[in-house]
Order: structure tokens, then sequence, then C-alpha cells
């Protein structure tokens, strides 16, 4: 299979586009699969982690799942048990203020790294992306996103793997923010600040757990791509 060079640094392996902020090459693109989210379809998507996290060099103990989630005062409606015939009401805010929590998590070890910010540009995920850097991490999986691209990325040393397009079911972290919402979502908080403050208090205590963290993210197929990269470690075995 052929190569041609890209400009900034993206490298296509099977349906999932590898980054690199040394700047590589890109396979043809007529080896793209149909996306989607189940069957044959689903199963080649998940194939495509092992080649791309090699692409990028990276080692089995290296790669942590990201996303980002918004946070506002226009929160969810949860399912709540009531008596039957009842009328069920929940308070709600109307107010459209947001700002994000931006997290990787790494399903082999548990560790979960977080940052807020007011906004999810390029700039601002390429400098939480820097400062996770600094705190040990090399490379990262996650979406398609606008703010996932960008010049402000080509200082950041992390290497970036995109996963498919719509493919949240594939991303880990989106298991973390399922967990989030189960808590704080059906409740209204008066403030961004005080809703912000009950999220965090959730975010610290789930990533206190590293044994749940673990069996929440660490899926058997993450752990089997990954062991497919030339240098072993232990933490998926």
């Amino acid at each position: 299979m052929g190569e041609s060079a890209v400009s900034g640094g993206i490298r296509l392996v099977g349906d999932v586009f590898a980054l690199s902020a040394r700047g590589m090459t890109e396979e043809s693109a007529a080896s793209v699969q149909p996306q989607g989210v189940g069957g044959s379809a689903r199963r080649l998507e998940q194939r495509g982690l092992a080649t791309a996290s090699a692409a990028t060099g990276a080692r089995p103990a290296d790669v942590d799942w990201s996303d980002e989630l918004r946070i506002g005062l226009r929160g969810q409606v949860r399912r709540l048990w009531a008596p039957r015939g009842g009328t069920v009401v929940q308070p709600g805010a109307w107010e459209r203020t947001w700002v994000s929590l931006n997290l990787a998590v790494h399903g082999g070890s548990g560790v979960v790294q977080w940052e807020w910010s007011e906004n999810v540009t390029a700039a601002t995920l390429a400098s939480t992306l820097r400062r996770w850097g600094e705190r040990g991490v090399t490379a990262v999986v996650w979406d398609r996103a606008p703010g996932h691209h960008g010049n402000a990325d080509a200082t950041v040393p992390v290497q970036r793997i995109e996963q498919p397009a719509y493919s949240p079911e594939l991303n880990p972290a989106e298991r973390v923010f399922e967990s989030l919402r189960s808590r704080m979502e059906g409740k209204t908080y008066g403030s961004l600040e005080a809703k912000q403050a009950a999220v965090e208090q959730a975010v610290q205590q789930v990533a206190a757990d590293g044994e749940q963290m673990k069996r929440l993210t660490g899926w058997t197929w993450i752990r089997e791509a990954l062991a497919q990269l030339p240098i072993p470690n232990t933490v998926f075995q």
C-alpha cells in the first residue's frame, strides 16, 4: 500500500488517524471502510488501534483516552422512582452558561487526569495537553472535534491518535462521563460555580478508586490491541 505526504502530520491507518508532533505520512484513503457502530464495521474500527498506536511510537503504558464534557446550568432530566399515578416534578435551570471538564483516563492503571476550561478551542486544549505531558502523559486517543486540531498542536509533545468519527462507544472516557452524569444531573445548583464544585468532588471520588476505574475503562479489546505494540508492559497483562 503506497503512502503520500500530507500537511499537518496526519497518518491514515486503516480507519484510524494518528497525529504525531513529529510529522508523519498518510496511507491511501482507499483503504477506509464505511463507518459504523456495530458488526464488522465496529470490529474494523477496533482493529485499527494497534496500528495507529504503533505509528506514533507509543508503548502500551503510554496511551490514554481523552474527551471533554460540557457542564452547564441547563442540565438533564433524570429518571426517578415515584408512586404509581403520581406527578414527578424536577426543578430545572435554563441559564445558558457552561464550563468544560477535560479528562484523560488510562484503562490499564486506572489513573485519571482532568482539568477545567472555559472553552474547548484548539489553543486551550493544546495547553491542557502540554500540562498533561508534563505529568507523564505521552499519547492520547480522542475524537475528531474541531478543537483537537490547529497550529497550537505543533508545539505539543503529546502524540495524538484520532478515533473513527461518530464513535463515542470506542472511547472509555465516555464511561467516566456517564458515571459523573448519574451523580450530578437531575438537581439544581443555583450557580455554575456550585455545579462545577459538585462535579469536581465527584471526579475526585471516581479517580480515587483506581480498581473501579480499571473495571470501567480497561476494556478487553483495548488491552489486546495495546499488547501488540513492540514494547510489552505488565500494566495491561
